[in-house]
């Protein structure tokens, strides 16, 4: 697989990451030996950037990482968040970007994951209650203890992120992006480029919804937190599944999946942008992984850029509550 820089930074990554967060929480059933074999997979098809944080799973997650890659550290691309703490129970208690507990925090991640060093360690969310200077002060100092090697920030606003680049190189922000939300291009992708950073955008088949295999709550485990999502609700839902099918109306014409498809548009999008699907499962993860050699010519990516516009996102990203922590 290709590579991507982040940025300016110096860190070159596989074009496409693997986002781990489902194999431990919130998108229904997961089976550990299983998202293990996918890891190995997807380090097979020269997918080297994998992402977690630490409250996926409250913990978990970067457990199952670290043993996933414990005889094969040396192929990884390595990103992990905090800020968001879990308690018992799994209960959320808010945003944390406090110095004391930025390194109490990687302490416990390099812990969980078995390594000595996080290649890219992000402030999952922005405190409101700290300011920007401390907490990328306070992640700074574990650069020089040789603990992280590049900083990024997880859905800041434009002027966070002036203000965090100020204090030290920032390699990549990671924000939401995908066909059905694009938001990111009025200000934050521009000031990522004026400033050098990459832009690693999660979600980028829309939770699942762009893939076309999700047609109502139905499709949904019982347990999956986008049962309460905004988007996936009944009166944004069959809104939103307009998009779905003008995307797999393309997808017909190209001879691939419509996942692959929204897939290739995030790619296009530019070279200093990497996309991390999500998945649980080997056969979407070889599909999700043959999207780059889509070619989305300049008629199609025209169609896809009306497609977004004629049919307007039905819905919020997150809950009231979610919305709140976001672009800070």
């Amino acid at each position: 697989m290709p590579t991507r820089e982040l940025g300016k930074s110096g860190l070159r990554v596989s074009e496409q990451g693997l986002g781990c967060m489902g194999m431990s929480e919130f998108y229904g059933p997961f089976d550990e030996n299983e998202s293990i074999r996918v890891i190995h997979r997807a380090l097979e098809l020269g997918v080297n950037f994998l992402d977690t944080a630490d409250m996926y799973g409250s913990g978990h997650n970067e457990q199952l990482v670290g043993r996933a890659i414990k005889d094969r550290r040396k192929q990884v691309v390595l990103a992990t968040k905090f800020g968001n703490m879990r308690g018992p129970g799994g209960s959320f208690l808010g945003v944390n970007g406090a110095p004391d507990y930025v390194r109490s925090a990687c302490e416990a991640s390099l812990k969980r994951l078995g390594v000595d060093v996080i290649d890219l360690y992000y402030q999952h969310r922005v405190d409101p209650k700290t300011p920007i200077e401390e907490t990328v002060g306070a992640m700074a100092a574990l650069v020089k203890q040789g603990k992280v090697r590049y900083l990024g920030l997880s859905e800041a606003s434009a002027q966070t992120i002036r203000r965090a680049a100020k204090v030290h190189p920032i390699a990549a922000l990671q924000t939401e992006y995908s066909l059905w939300t694009r938001d990111v291009e009025a200000e934050i992708l521009p000031v990522c480029r004026e400033l050098g950073i990459g832009f690693v955008a999660y979600s980028p088949l829309g939770r699942g919804f762009l893939s076309g295999t999700i047609r109502g709550k139905q499709d949904l485990a019982p347990d999956d937190w986008r049962r309460n999502g905004p988007r996936f609700q009944e009166q944004n839902l069959q809104q939103n599944l307009k998009l779905v099918e003008g995307v797999e109306r393309i997808a017909k014409k190209k001879g691939c999946t419509a996942s692959q498809v929204a897939l290739a548009w995030v790619l296009s999008r530019g070279a200093d942008v990497v996309p991390i699907p999500g998945t649980k499962r080997i056969n979407y993860l070889e599909l999700n992984a043959a999207s780059g050699k889509v070619q989305l010519d300049e008629q199609t990516l025209r169609e896809l850029d009306e497609l977004t516009r004629n049919n307007l996102v039905a819905g919020e990203r997150y809950s009231e509550q979610g919305m709140k922590a976001v672009n800070l």
